[in-house]
């Protein structure tokens, strides 16, 4: 497992292409290399500006699929509405409300949990075909 703090902007780009460098090891397809770079993207943005920090962690899925899973890590504040939170457009910072719902399409899993002023952790996995 690869873990990646998110404590500064360049962070979200240092969490994007390690996904994309170990999707590319793995073997998936530039497209699915896109979906997952662009989905952590989104993901490791949202824990830059709602919490201000936290982690990301890459690792090699192989029970019962084999692909690869990314898990958001932060403290901050929390959703305190997460079946609001997954529709397209909404957001309480005024941004364009695409980042879980975008992320869940480009992906074949996502969680969320989320607990107001604990933190919220959000998996996303993508398998190899």
């Amino acid at each position: 497992m690869e873990v990646i703090p998110i404590k500064e902007e360049s962070d979200i780009v240092r969490a994007r292409v390690a996904a994309k460098d170990m999707a590319q090891k793995m073997g998936f397809g530039l497209v699915d290399q896109t979906r997952i770079s662009t989905a952590v993207s989104e993901l490791a943005r949202n824990v830059f500006v709602y919490a201000r920090e936290g982690q990301v962690h890459l690792e090699v899925l192989n029970n019962p699929h084999n692909g690869i899973r990314i898990t958001f890590i932060d403290q901050g504040p929390g959703i305190p509405d997460i079946d609001l939170a997954m529709k397209d457009g909404w957001s309480s910072s005024g941004s364009m409300g695409k980042g879980l719902p975008g992320a869940k399409r480009l992906m074949n899993r996502l969680e969320v949990k989320s607990e107001a002023g604990k933190g919220t952790t959000v998996i996303i996995e993508k398998w190899l075909s």
